[in-house]
């Protein structure tokens, strides 16, 4: 029902920016967030937004993601600088309605390696 975008191969020290767009008209989103799973691991929260509220992240990428969107478009994007390996993983967004109930959508994958 999510679909994102724009995952890719990147060097150490470069940039990304991943794309998340509703395919199927979800109603009453109140917030969107970005999670990750890197190989071997649980799905983690990176970033989100929400109505009437500043963004948030994860502590070991502030400074270096960017979420923005449009949550009444149901779009939200993700601006990834100053890449890592750490930050390898499957990169998911999620939207999250006004009845509590989630939407998970394909991930993209992204590979920081030289």
């Amino acid at each position: 029902q999510l679909q994102a975008s724009g995952g890719g191969l990147v060097q150490p020290g470069g940039s990304l920016r991943l794309s998340c767009a509703d395919r199927s008209n979800i109603f009453s989103l109140k917030a969107m967030d970005w999670y990750r799973q890197a190989p071997g691991k649980q799905r983690v929260w990176v970033a989100g937004i929400s109505s009437g509220s500043a963004p948030n992240y994860l502590d070991s990428v502030k400074g270096r993601f960017t979420i923005s969107g449009d949550i009444s478009a149901n779009t939200v994007y993700l601006q990834m600088n100053s890449l890592n390996s750490e930050d390898t993983g499957v990169y998911y967004c999620n939207g999250r309605d006004i009845w509590e109930r989630n939407y998970w959508g394909q991930g993209t994958q992204v590979t920081v390696s030289s």
